[in-house]
């Protein structure tokens, strides 16, 4: 596995099965982690139906974590009726540290980074103008261009505590 990107699934707060084909694993409202339907060796290889299809034009390598949250989500001034928690976001954080020594992928903008940034880094893919992950409701002031930068900043701090 070369990379881990990281997502909302805009559902509500627990996964479906249909979120569960999608993704590797799913971070509930109170940060308990799910395993999806298929592991994340599984996209090492992309077989139609036998790998999680997480982000258009980025799934082979890829590990894809997601938050159950933000279903409704238009703005931060319009978050909907599931925000993202801070208990869910900080279980999320601390699964990529560990998933990050699992498969030694280190903590890079290039290997670690939100569906958002996929899509911009690669416009021609069905990711361009994914709005995963723009805003993070337990930390309001982070900026849309600076939720990865965060992110990876949070995922750094739980790997060294491994």
């Amino acid at each position: 596995m070369k990379r881990i990107i990281i997502h909302w699934t805009a559902g509500g707060y627990y996964p479906t099965d249909y979120e569960k084909e999608h993704y590797h694993f799913l971070v509930d409202k109170e940060g308990v982690v799910h395993d999806g339907k298929f592991k994340p060796e599984d996209n090492e290889i992309c077989r139609v139906g036998k790998y999680a299809a997480h982000t258009g034009g980025g799934n082979t390598g890829s590990i894809g974590v997601a938050i159950c949250a933000m279903a409704g989500f238009k703005s931060k001034f319009s978050v909907g009726n599931y925000p993202i928690q801070k208990k869910q976001f900080e279980s999320s954080m601390e699964l990529c540290a560990e998933l990050s020594v699992k498969y030694n992928i280190p903590i890079t903008p290039q290997t670690v980074m939100t569906h958002y940034e996929f899509g911009g880094k690669n416009p021609k893919t069905t990711s361009a103008g994914k709005i995963d992950i723009i805003y993070i409701p337990p930390y309001p002031w982070v900026d849309r261009d600076e939720a990865g930068s965060f992110i990876r900043s949070k995922i750094k701090w739980y790997r060294q505590k491994l």
